[in-house]
Formats: structure tokens, C-alpha cells, sequence
């Protein structure tokens, strides 16, 4: 039987994935201790076992800034790939946590890059972010004439938190954002023609779901005028993103799925939501395909927001043969995005 024809005019190829990690992993205990909250409850509530940081707990020094990160997995990605710098026809930049407003972050990565006279897109956006630069790369390929281009997805979530602040009291709602959320970066070669890995990004799905909803999160960036007020920096409904999040990342599923014309069983690998190492068990118990094989990173990197597409692709790239099929969820919780893609290995 014939494969059915690909719809889709747009095709773009992952040549190689790059991600970058900033210093030593940081366990529960040391956490607990830091914080002085509770290392059994970080265990059962969040299920992340390690996270990343930026900067020193002890100290509260920022050692690396997003751009930092995102350059150090741009060049291991572009040396990944195999290609001269100077083939990279263009940046896209996903991020929730830029590191100014102006100058925008990704022309502080394309200059620690060595990239010039190309140009460069920074999305801001939580979770999605990756997936709409992954979107977006593809369309460049296709639409523009480029025949490879940088994609990369990075946050520093750290730089949002009070580390000063007696935590004693807090609300699981608001002390889930402490043990929650790490910091990284990844970055993929998208490229016109299969080199390097050869998986072809088969489809991008990018939809805003929000209309008339209450944010699931927000983080709140403060002004000379505003910096004082007395609300937290970064906020979050968990319990909104607990009982939608599941859901929507079935929905996601079978969307993709359909239109691609896979069914369940054709696939080989999944990559599900990357909310905590609880919440990402439950959503794959959820999605409910037995055949593919799990590809999940959050219990070892914390939640690092737009890195995690990128910390699982790599985890995928070292396992995937010819032939082979994955399909990858995400969710954004703060004015709720759909978003995911497909791969096939050529």
C-alpha cells in the first residue's frame, strides 16, 4: 500500500539538536535545604528528582544569562550539524524569560555566535515557544529560500524568584513555582535538504485555545514605577493547569494524529508535556499509547520551559532509526496554546 501524499507543501529536516545545561544538577535535599521547605513534599507533589540553575542558590549570583545558554547550544548544535556558521540563513528564538526587554535576546546569541547580516525573530511564549520557533524555522526553509537556519529554545525561570523570602508560609500554589521550574537551553539546525540526523519535521501545529479563559500563569515583568507592589513576579493556577493540561494534550494527540493520517500504533516514539515529573507520568498514562516509547526529561532537568522540546529531541535523536515515527505534545498554560509536531527519520 502507498504511503498517502504529504498535504503539506512545507517541509523542513532536523539536522542536529544541541542543549546546554547551566552547572551542577541540584537535587531535592539540596533544595529543601536552600529554601527550607519540605524535601518529602517536593518528592510526592513534583516528582522532579534534579534541576538546573543560573545562578547560586548560596549566593544568589547570576553565573549565566539566557543568551549565555542559547549561544553555548547554537554552536553545539551548528558543530552537531556539520556545517559552516556561515550556511545559517537565519535565528529564531522561543523564550519566556528574555533577558531584557530591548535589546532582544537573540541578537545577544547571534552575536556570540558570530552570525551577521542575517535575520533574527524572538517569540515570546512559555511552553509553545519551541514549537512556534520549530514552526516558524520551517516556514523559512520553505517560504524564504534558506537552506538551514538556527531554532533554539531556552529559559532562565531562576531570575524570577526571591530567594530571600520566608517561605514558611507559603501556599502549595505559590511554593510549587520554587521547586518546580530549572534553567537551559536547546537549539536545532533546520535544514531544505535531509543531512546530518535526516528526520523530517513532518508537521507543526501552533493554535491559541484561550478565548475568554483565565491565564493558567503569569509573570509579571516590573517597571521603576511598579517594581514595589506587593505581588509575586511569577503566578500560577496549578490547579487549572492540572485538571486542563491532561486534557488538552490528548486532544493534541489525536488532532495530530489525524492529520496526518498515523494511526496510534504506527508510532514509535512519544514525547509528552514536560509540566513535573508527577504531572508528565499521569499525562502519558493518559495518551494512552502502549507502543511507543516514552521520551521524557523532567525529572532530571526541572521544568525549563522552552529548552524541554529540545532536551527530549536529543534524548530521541540517539534512539531513532530509518523509518521511524514520533509525535511530540506540548502545552502552554498561561492563555492555553495547543502546540506539538511529527518526525519520520528519513
Amino acid at each position: 500500500m502507498q504511503p498517502p501524499p504529504d498535504r503539506d507543501p512545507v517541509q523542513a529536516y532536523l539536522a542536529s539538536v544541541g542543549t546546554a545545561l547551566p552547572g551542577d544538577p541540584v537535587d531535592n535535599a539540596a533544595l529543601a535545604r536552600v529554601l527550607g521547605v519540605n524535601e518529602e513534599w517536593i518528592d510526592l507533589f513534583i516528582g522532579t528528582r534534579t534541576r538546573h540553575f543560573a545562578r547560586d542558590l548560596a549566593s544568589g549570583e547570576v553565573r549565566w544569562s539566557l543568551a549565555d545558554l542559547c549561544a553555548r547550544a547554537g554552536a553545539r548544535a551548528i558543530a552537531a550539524a556539520r556545517i559552516d556558521p556561515a550556511e545559517i540563513g537565519f535565528v529564531v528564538l522561543g523564550t519566556a524569560t528574555p533577558d531584557h526587554l530591548m535589546p532582544a535576546t537573540v541578537n545577544h546569541i547571534a552575536d556570540q555566535l558570530g552570525l551577521d547580516q542575517v535575520p533574527t525573530y524572538q517569540l515570546q511564549s512559555g511552553c509553545a515557544g519551541a514549537v512556534q520557533a520549530l514552526g516558524l524555522g520551517r516556514t523559512l526553509i520553505a517560504g524564504e529560500g534558506h537552506r538551514a537556519g538556527l531554532v533554539i529554545g531556552g529559559d532562565v525561570c531562576s531570575k524570577h524568584l526571591d530567594l530571600d523570602r520566608d517561605l514558611a508560609g507559603a501556599a502549595p500554589s505559590d511554593l510549587v513555582n520554587y521547586v518546580l521550574f530549572g534553567d537551559g537551553a536547546g537549539a536545532a539546525v533546520l535544514t531544505a535538504e535531509p543531512v546530518g540526523e535526516a528526520v523530517a519535521l513532518r508537521r507543526v501545529l501552533n493554535r491559541f485555545t484561550g478565548l475568554g479563559r483565565e491565564p493558567g500563569q503569569v509573570i509579571d515583568w516590573f517597571g521603576l514605577a511598579d517594581r514595589y507592589d506587593d505581588r509575586q513576579a511569577v503566578r500560577e493556577d496549578y490547579k487549572a493547569i492540572e485538571e486542563f493540561v491532561p486534557v488538552m494534550a490528548v486532544e493534541i494527540l489525536w488532532e495530530l494524529l489525524e492529520d496526518l493520517d498515523w494511526s496510534a500504533e504506527e508510532l514509535d516514539y512519544l514525547l509528552p508535556p514536560q509540566l513535573s515529573g508527577r504531572m508528565t507520568r499521569r499525562i502519558h498514562e493518559l495518551l494512552d499509547v502502549p507502543g511507543a516509547t516514552e521520551v521524557s526529561c523532567v525529572a532530571d532537568t526541572g521544568n525549563n520551559g522552552n529548552a524541554l522540546p529540545f532536551l527530549q529531541l536529543e534524548r530521541l535523536l540517539g534512539q531513532m532509526s530509518c523509518g521511524e515515527k514520533a509525535l511530540a505534545v506540548a502545552v502552554e498554560s498561561s492563555k492555553w496554546i495547543k502546540a506539538g509536531f511529527a518526525l519520520e527519520k528519513m
